[in-house]
């Protein structure tokens, strides 16, 4: 096993990479890891560096000190929108929506299967951070918890749309009028969540989970989140015409006749993601 660190120019964000497993630990612990003008960035630019790192075959997301994300940062988060400069609603909606569009969005079409592991608390923009992650995997003081509504706030950063499609209409409603917190049992049996574990086995867990997706073919693993993330928004006549066309080019690729010869020889493949 072998592990080296990322530089992520800020202590506010911690990253390493492992046998495959980037993982990003947002780390502003005095602040329940919430968002702030050092932390987003670096997450901006660490999504954006483990895409396209080739090493990086999974993406764990993860918090510092018993919570994930308590979202954005109460005390700064009008400044921040601002700019620093008077208040325009225009300017800041603009903001708004290009740290959405890097955070939320990035991870729901990153090109890898991404991981949130939840110590605690994902509450607002938290929240919808988690939901944007492929799979979720808390430890029992782990939870979800919109917020918003208890300083006035609709919600940002896709918590809407996601919940929405993950659990349907009527309860994302339920949930975000009445400020619902929900903790790992109704998570998991929501859908929420992939697995509920013990606080001190969550790493471990996390990490053997990530490496098990991680020792499959880079290619085929691309392909699988596209055509899933397609099924939402399309028809089963188009995603089985794009499935064909994805199953074929990964069947001309050297994986799949690596991982072919490997289970002929009975023996675990070696997949160099070609």
């Amino acid at each position: 096993m072998t592990t080296r660190t990322l530089d992520t120019g800020t202590d506010k964000l911690l990253g390493s990479v492992t046998d495959g497993v980037a993982t990003l630990t947002l780390n502003n612990p005095t602040k329940r890891n919430a968002l702030g003008d050092e932390m987003t960035p670096a997450l901006r630019r660490m999504l954006l560096e483990t895409e396209t790192d080739p090493n990086v075959r999974v993406l764990v997301l993860t918090g510092a000190e018993g919570a994930f994300c308590a979202g954005g940062d109460i005390g700064g988060m009008g400044d921040t929108l601002a700019g620093g400069k008077a208040p325009n609603t225009d300017d800041m909606i603009s903001r708004l929506r290009e740290a959405q569009n890097t955070a939320s969005l990035r991870l729901y079409e990153y090109s890898k299967p991404t991981i949130a592991a939840l110590p605690g608390a994902a509450a607002g923009a938290g929240m919808s951070i988690a939901l944007a992650c492929d799979l979720r995997i808390t430890g029992q003081s782990g939870f979800l918890y919109p917020a918003f509504g208890a300083i006035g706030l609709s919600g940002d950063f896709g918590g809407s749309w996601l919940l929405s499609h993950y659990i349907g209409p009527a309860r994302a409603k339920e949930i975000y009028f009445t400020n619902h917190r929900i903790l790992p049992e109704e998570g998991l049996a929501l859908g929420l969540f992939n697995r509920v574990v013990a606080d001190e086995d969550l790493q471990a867990e996390t990490n053997a989970l990530a490496q098990q997706i991680a020792g499959f073919a880079p290619m085929a693993l691309r392909y699988m989140k596209e055509n899933h993330n397609r099924a939402r928004s399309t028809d089963l006549r188009t995603a089985m015409s794009m499935e064909a066309d994805r199953m074929i080019r990964t069947l001309m690729s050297d994986d799949h006749k690596e991982g072919a010869r490997a289970f002929m020889e009975k023996r675990k493949p070696e997949f160099k993601g070609q």
